[in-house]
């Protein structure tokens, strides 16, 4: 399929999104929203693949690289008309509806964050399962400042991950966090120097690509549900995990791989 916002393809098993609009640093219009839904759907229904990479793109212009992975929803294209009613709720939920899918897509996904990521980009970032970022990118949450508001399911995902006062400094100061700042907050995993960061977020995700599918799906689904439920019926959903998984060949692959000592070789079923 050919995009106009991303360019995506496969290493191996793994899928690579990469937003492709660096003459705005990877700022997000509608196309991009869509055309990320439609790469993720590729990679679900691709049974070779096997974890996903969300990464930025570079801009070279005048012998000057810049690294950039998504500079938020692009203002100037705001800038060019009036939007009606209908116009305006189709773009807010096209973006929930991106989030959305990377939050729901059933397998792992890393966010490669090599640049600035500001607004959305910080959203759609924090809906992976992994954030990897380079040295001296940064996030931030910068709507306070331009009268509009955080989406992306962020006042739910923020809050799990820093605690609720410093998830109030970030959205209401719109607070700049580099890459070591966010591992320290548990914004990101792992930070690296640009040059390291796509090869390490690749040999990650190819680990993850190792595992047995079935039980990694069932993980995400179960991790991400686990503040919805009390104890009793956490223990009740991990039983029907656990024997959805004994139920599948990768199980049994996984038993006799132990025996003999080998890597087992996981198809997904």
């Amino acid at each position: 399929m050919e995009y106009s916002t991303i360019e995506y393809f496969k290493e191996d098993n793994i899928g690579i999104i990469r937003l492709n609009r660096p003459h705005r640093m990877n700022a997000v219009i509608e196309e991009m929203y869509m055309e990320i839904q439609q790469a993720l759907k590729a990679a679900e229904s691709d049974n070779t693949v096997r974890a996903v990479i969300l990464t930025g793109s570079v801009l070279k212009k005048n012998g000057v690289v810049k690294q950039a992975f998504c500079a938020g929803a692009d203002l100037k294209k705001h800038a060019e008309g009036d939007r009606t009613e209908a116009q305006k709720r189709k773009y807010i939920m096209l973006a929930q509806y991106a989030t959305k899918a990377l939050y729901e897509f059933p397998k792992p996904t890393i966010a490669a964050v090599n640049g600035p990521a500001r607004g959305a980009g910080v959203e759609m970032a924090l809906n992976c399962d992994f954030v990897f970022m380079a040295d001296d990118a940064t996030m931030a949450l910068t709507e306070t400042g331009l009268g509009t508001f955080i989406g992306g399911a962020v006042t739910y995902n923020l809050v799990r991950m820093v605690g609720l006062q410093t998830a109030k400094e970030i959205v209401y100061a719109g607070t700049l966090i580099d890459g070591k700042k966010a591992v320290e907050l548990g914004l990101a995993l792992r930070t690296y120097p640009i040059e390291e960061l796509l090869t390490e977020a690749k040999a990650f995700a190819r680990t993850l690509a190792a595992r047995a599918p079935v039980s990694l799906q069932l993980a995400k689904k179960r991790l991400q549900q686990m503040y919805g439920f009390d104890h009793e019926t956490v223990l009740l959903l991990e039983a029907d995990a656990i024997f959805t998984c004994m139920n599948t060949e990768d199980w049994h692959e996984g038993i006799r791989a132990f025996k003999e000592r080998r890597a087992p070789v996981f198809k997904g079923v």
